[in-house]
């Protein structure tokens, strides 16, 4: 359970990482509890279309995820369902995979909105405390509707275990949902910090950079070899900052501080469109939108605004 009351860490402060719902993995192999829950008055459903989340309008102003079961039912069928956990309150709370076809038709009806998730963590449509379930429901069920069948024999795998495994109906292989590690770091010298901008980024926009952690790697590795393969900058100490759940589809990103051991940037062209060293007063810039030329970082939801706030703000160092 993550009682957000007690936490402290700088993860606590990234886009999907306040989840206040107690999984109780102990009670997802026993399917009377699980059914219980479901059957359950009280209990409540996020819902997704296909990969887009739908809202629940309570009034003119507030939004929520969650839906009781008479309300879910409205939206259409469910092609999976799964525990998510349980709230502070003690209510069951699941996710709910419905057609990808409803979404447009939905989008019509009053006491409905149909967001992207990214829209909905950056906008802050829902309260903070609803947006690591939405998060959490997001990334299983996506997994869910992309694993249908197993990879070992092609059988069906039909979903066990109250949503968290797919067991093979012909071999018995067991299937459990994925979480890529993502490393996104800031590497510093001396009193500056390198970022950089792909081409996608909204203008004017430069973060740190990040890759996919690869088999029989550490995460220091990790950063030293994407450091240096995007920006042909060498590493030496690491500092581990914060990490954060990233439901696009289902990755965790693993935030550190970097040492750069030189100051020649050789970019990789294929990956990166430009990137260069900022000053500790322009990533402060960066940070309060107020630098001169009009430059920006990643939003509050993205941990590499914790990543730079950590280093510009704080004084963290690897």
């Amino acid at each position: 359970m993550n009682d957000v009351s007690f936490r402290r860490e700088r993860s606590a402060l990234t886009g999907f990482a306040t989840n206040p719902l107690d999984r109780r993995g102990d009670l997802r192999d026993r399917p009377d509890a699980v059914e219980g829950f479901r059957a359950s008055p009280g209990t409540r459903h996020a819902i997704v279309s296909g990969e887009t989340p739908i809202l629940k309008r309570i009034d003119a102003e507030t939004l929520t995820i969650w839906f009781a079961e008479s309300e879910a039912d409205t939206i259409g069928k469910a092609h999976e369902e799964v525990f998510l956990g349980l709230d502070p309150q003690g209510t069951a709370c699941f996710g709910r995979l419905v057609d990808r076809e409803l979404a447009e038709p939905l989008r019509e009806r009053d006491d409905l909105v149909v967001s992207d998730l990214r829209s909905i963590a950056l906008k802050r449509l829902v309260p903070a405390e609803e947006v690591g379930p939405l998060g959490e429901a997001k990334a299983l069920l996506d997994w869910h509707a992309r694993h249908r069948f197993c990879a070992r024999c092609g059988g069906l795998s039909p979903t066990v275990s109250g949503g968290w495994r797919r067991e093979c109906s012909q071999c018995g292989a067991l299937h459990f949902p994925r979480t890529d590690p993502v490393v996104i770091m800031l590497a510093v010298r001396g009193d500056q910090c390198f970022l950089a901008r792909q081409a996608r980024f909204a203008p004017g926009m430069y973060s740190c950079i990040a890759g996919f952690l690869e088999p029989g790697e550490t995460f220091e590795d990790a950063v030293r070899r994407e450091t240096l393969e995007e920006a042909g900058l060498r590493t030496g100490a690491v500092r581990y900052v914060a990490s954060q759940p990233w439901p696009f589809p289902s990755s965790l990103m693993i935030g550190c501080i970097s040492e750069a051991l030189n100051d020649d940037i050789t970019l990789d062209g294929n990956e990166l469109e430009a990137g260069r060293w900022f000053s500790r007063e322009e990533a402060l810039q960066m940070l309060d939108g107020r630098h001169p030329d009009g430059l920006s970082c990643p939003p509050h939801m993205a941990i590499a605004n914790t990543i730079l706030k950590a280093w510009a703000e704080d004084g963290v160092t690897p």
